[in-house]
């Protein structure tokens, strides 16, 4: 139904996607993911027309809407869009928003717009406001009146830029489960949300975009449980982290304790955490300061809100070694006070690195 190659965007010098390249099949709900920023609803916007991509196709049942060619309101009226600001017109009462359309572009009579304006507005749960105009309704609302709207040109596509950013909490929901009775009823939509637990459970696939591409995309079981790349990983699991490279046995351990301390102050962790952290790095770093003569190490500090757990990463490269089973590295009250600050200890050498990961209690 919707097939995008190698799209591109540009707005100057700044390039907001790059070879960008899905296949969208009749009935399917696809969510996008992502941090912001990232190119979401430019894609969106791009597979639209309100934005012109800068190169690429984007092919709609056998039609490329990029070629002069193409009847693009005629291929427009397969699909339509939903945004994050509802855009409605806020001089119209509710029906006349959705009966504008029909009407105009589709040549439909006043009574058979009206009576299939209010079917649609009883499917969304709001038939009695038929009459209101948009200033008198609550966000959630509104962005059932611009679903109603979107459904009363009986689209084949859907596309959804972000329906819930602009909501209350206590509004999201209402708009979450009109989205998830069209997905049952079989319409393709494409979904740009950071609801994460809706996205599992309306979505046939999902895709995450980073830095203007498709970075990784499964089924959300894949996603969600098993995500295969780091930058998915660590979105998925709201993971917050920092960083240390230190190259040789003459390091800032006072610095780098000090921003360990405030690292877990932003993160609000357990105090025992934060009390346990340092003295944790610290003798980690006794044991691989000899090592340090003849090859850098890399160290990640990650916290993952979602499992509510703290991981340490010690990477280095040169010979295999596990520095917590050499005899000439590690003494046993080290290695005891190691492990009582501990819940799991891995190593595994991976490529030409040794890793070793602990995950504190």
């Amino acid at each position: 139904m919707i097939k995008v190659e190698h799209l591109s965007k540009k707005f100057g010098n700044l390039v907001v996607l790059k070879n960008v390249n899905l296949e969208v099949r009749e009935g399917e709900v696809i969510s996008i993911i992502g941090p912001s920023g990232t190119g979401k609803s430019t894609m969106l916007r791009c597979i639209n027309l309100l934005d012109r991509p800068t190169g690429g196709s984007i092919i709609i049942d056998g039609e490329d809407i990029l070629d002069s060619r193409t009847d693009v309101p005629k291929i427009r009226q397969k699909m339509n869009m939903v945004f994050q600001s509802f855009n409605l017109f806020a001089h119209l009462p509710v029906i006349d928003n959705l009966t504008i359309s029909p009407i105009k572009l589709l040549g439909r009579s006043k009574i058979e717009a009206e009576e299939n304006a209010m079917r649609i507005l009883s499917l969304v749960g709001l038939a009695e406001k038929a009459s209101s105009f948009p200033d008198e309704l609550s966000g959630g609302q509104k962005q059932r009146v611009a679903i109603a709207r979107c459904l009363a040109m009986h689209p084949e596509i859907i596309l959804f830029d972000e329906p819930t950013s602009s909501l209350d909490p206590t509004m999201v929901s209402e708009v979450l489960s009109v989205i998830r009775r069209l997905a049952k009823e079989g319409l393709t939509m494409l979904i740009v949300t950071h609801e994460m637990d809706f996205a599992r459970d309306v979505s046939n696939r999902v895709m995450y975009m980073d830095e203007g591409i498709i970075y990784e995309e499964g089924t959300p079981e894949q996603i969600f449980d098993n995500p295969q790349k780091e930058k998915t990983r660590a979105f998925i699991n709201r993971i917050r982290s920092i960083h240390y490279h230190i190259t040789s046995p003459r390091y800032d351990l006072f610095t780098m304790n000090a921003e360990i301390e405030l690292f877990c102050e932003k993160q609000i962790l357990p105090l025992t955490t934060r009390q346990n952290l340092p003295l944790l790095v610290e003798e980690l770093l006794r044991i691989y300061t000899p090592l340090l003569l003849a090859t850098p190490l890399d160290i990640t500090l990650a916290y993952s809100e979602k499992k509510q757990s703290v991981e340490l990463l010690f990477e280095s490269g040169g010979a295999e070694v596990n520095p917590l089973e050499s005899s000439g590295l590690a003494d046993e009250q080290g290695l005891s006070n190691i492990r009582s600050m501990t819940g799991s200890i891995e190593y595994r050498r991976a490529g030409d690195r040794n890793r070793l990961t602990l995950l504190l209690n």
